[in-house]
């Protein structure tokens, strides 16, 4: 089986959030990554790691997948056309997923209307401003568009992707090899389980970026 796998790199990307599944996807027999961008300049994560584009959307060769990874650069590139035009066009892949904020992107590109999705917890809410129907899940599924939950259900998205290409024993023995066996030492992942406490902490500290999104989908937004 021969795959070719994109991924969209920007400045600002969170790392994880693209490393994650893109980690899993590698490992795929026969897969062909691309990381994915308007240039091949490097460009820096949210977190200052660089990372190099190996294909620009010029070059780019047709894709089977394409994986949008999500991060504080997803602000700029809500409202940027041209990325946007770029895998707005790619709807024909047999798969166009959004491992987080991603989901937001992929609504500005009017992927996400009438269709389910999730995306991270602290903008889960916004998911509607685009016309998807916002579910909860680590990874949702709704005809060749597949998205999950904050950074590191990438992790998750992948191995489920992986599953539906080829099997899940091919998934599985993807999980084991990477020794994927989530086993947190504290029980906070989501508002569910955190405390009243570190939730306000957590929303505090994510409150400027959300203020900012609210501003640029009141901008974009249809409707």
């Amino acid at each position: 089986m021969s795959l070719e796998i994109g991924f969209l790199v920007f400045p600002r990307v969170q790392q994880l959030d693209l490393t994650g599944p893109c980690e899993v996807l590698a490992s795929l027999k026969g897969a062909s990554n691309h990381l994915v961008w308007k240039t091949l300049d490097p460009v820096s994560s949210s977190t200052g790691l660089r990372l190099s584009p190996t294909a620009t959307f010029a070059t780019c060769p047709p894709l089977d997948v394409l994986c949008i990874p999500g991060g504080v650069g997803i602000n700029v590139l809500l409202e940027d056309a041209r990325s946007s035009n770029s895998y707005g066009s790619r709807r024909n892949a047999r798969a166009i997923s959004r491992p987080s904020a991603r989901a937001r992107s992929l609504g500005a590109a009017g992927l996400l209307r009438g269709r389910r999705a999730t995306t991270h917890w602290n903008a889960h809410d916004l998911l509607a401003h685009f016309g998807a129907i916002p579910t909860k899940g680590r990874v949702v599924r709704v005809g060749n568009l597949i998205t999950a939950g904050g950074v590191t259900a990438g992790i998750d998205f992948g191995l489920a992707l992986v599953a539906e290409l080829a099997g899940q024993t091919e998934a599985e023995t993807i999980q084991l090899a990477l020794e994927y066996a989530p086993a947190p030492p504290f029980d906070s992942g989501t508002p569910e389980t955190a405390s009243a406490n570190v939730l306000a902490v957590a929303k505090a500290r994510l409150a400027a970026l959300r203020q900012a999104r609210e501003a640029i989908i009141a901008r974009i937004a249809p409707g």
